[in-house]
């Protein structure tokens, strides 16, 4: 076993790397840790994703702890200017190094580059870092979990797309070609394992558990990043998202489970069945004349989205979200519900979202408002509008109580031991 660490049910319980107690804002101390997280922000460099990942590096380093994030896929990078993935990361660096400086406030940072290179004010001690943290937080298992990252400490994984990844350890298990097999070992060669499938491992939920011990966990906010803002004057219910973007989509059992496509013709008609305006950005192959004629708004993501700033602006312009799941997530019963959403509420806009099988873990009917077909989400459409003002109020009181960083990242914490 290594030092600094005792066994807690299927986790290990952190040592401090070294003393210390910071002092939080409400006055309760808090055990200061040294803690890596890993990271897509230069991989796909649009606003939402950095977004996604900035919060848990915000939130851990907001409650005292020393974070750094690293940034190693083994993959090569997106370029939203040449719309392709490429091994030329210039851009890509440079965009997470603005980003960590500005919005990460300064935390150390590494990028290992698909040739192998390390870059970034943390690079030259890197492995240290690793090898000495006592909690490798691999959220969305997008880490590579080297053999010189492994210390002493635990390490973590955060399924943020379930199904997806249960779909691989099930394909792996029954004979998958080598390379799947590989990722699936890495992901089951962490200490605890976390979903944002709140509905993982009860009855109604398709998704298998395959033999580990999953944790629930949900989408961090460090609220202090959204603040609220009136809602527009005339605005549109809005969301941001991406069409199709799975070249192999996860099958379990036989059955092969769609994206947000198969779940947007549900509701395609609706801008006929309410008198709100609705708009839709949109990434990937979507049919935008269809989309259009059907009375939906459409917008290009990246133009929405390509900065954090820019991605919190957009949202912050629009009276609230309507928004479908991935049918991965829906048919399944899952319980999964959208960083993006949280972002809506904290900045006062109610969210109209597909029900994944939310309701025995959030606070449904105020601010987040299920929908299960098309006349479900033309009512809830219709159930904001007459009480507006409130539900904008209820959205922020939502987003304290169920997605505030300080308690979704001290209950994780506690549940990886390192609290």
């Amino acid at each position: 076993m290594p030092s600094g660490c005792a066994e807690r049910g299927s986790a290990r319980r952190c040592a401090p790397g070294r003393p210390g107690v910071t002092v939080r804002p409400s006055g309760a101390t808090v055990r200061a840790v040294r803690i890596v997280v890993t990271g897509l922000i230069a991989t796909y460099p649009v606003g939402g994703v950095a977004w996604d990942y900035l919060q848990y590096v915000r939130g851990l380093a907001g409650l005292g702890h020393e974070v750094t994030y690293l940034e190693d896929t083994g993959q090569w990078v997106y370029s939203p200017r040449r719309e392709t993935f490429t091994d030329a990361c210039e851009e890509n660096i440079s965009y997470l190094g603005r980003v960590l400086a500005g919005l990460g406030g300064n935390v150390p940072w590494a990028f290992r580059d698909p040739r192998g290179t390390v870059h970034g004010p943390a690079a030259g001690a890197l492995g240290r870092r690793c090898r000495e943290a006592d909690l490798f937080l691999n959220v969305s298992g997008s880490g590579w979990l080297r053999d010189e990252y492994r210390g002493r400490g635990v390490h973590a994984y955060v399924d943020t797309d379930p199904c997806y990844s249960q779909a691989k350890l099930a394909a792996a298990a029954g004979g998958a070609e080598p390379g799947l097999r590989y990722s699936a070992a890495m992901i089951r060669s962490h200490d605890v394992f976390f979903s944002y499938a709140a509905n993982l491992g009860a009855p109604e939920c398709l998704i298998p558990t395959l033999g580990i011990a999953w944790r629930t966990t949900r989408p961090p906010l460090v609220l202090e990043d959204w603040p609220v803002s009136p809602p527009p004057p005339v605005g549109a219910f809005t969301t941001v998202m991406s069409w199709k973007i799975d070249v192999t989509p996860p099958t379990l059992d036989g059955r092969v489970y769609g994206g947000k496509d198969v779940e947007f013709a549900k509701i395609m008609e609706l801008p006929a069945r309410t008198p709100e305006r609705l708009e839709v950005a949109l990434a990937g192959a979507a049919p935008r004349e269809r989309l259009v004629a059907a009375g939906w708004r459409v917008r290009d993501a990246r133009e929405v989205s390509a900065t954090p700033a820019g991605y919190r602006t957009y949202l912050a312009s629009s009276c609230g979200e309507v928004s479908v799941a991935k049918e991965a997530y829906v048919a399944t019963c899952s319980g999964w519900f959208s960083s993006r959403s949280t972002a809506y509420l904290a900045l006062g806009r109610p969210v109209i979202v597909q029900d994944t099988g939310l309701a025995p873990h959030y606070p449904l009917g105020d601010a987040i408002l299920p929908f299960a077909d098309m006349e479900s989400a033309a009512a809830a459409l219709a159930a904001v509008r007459e009480d507006y003002p409130r539900r904008c109020a209820a959205a922020r009181a939502v987003a304290v109580e169920a997605f505030a960083a300080e308690r979704v990242l001290g209950r994780l914490l506690a549940d990886a031991g390192c609290a």
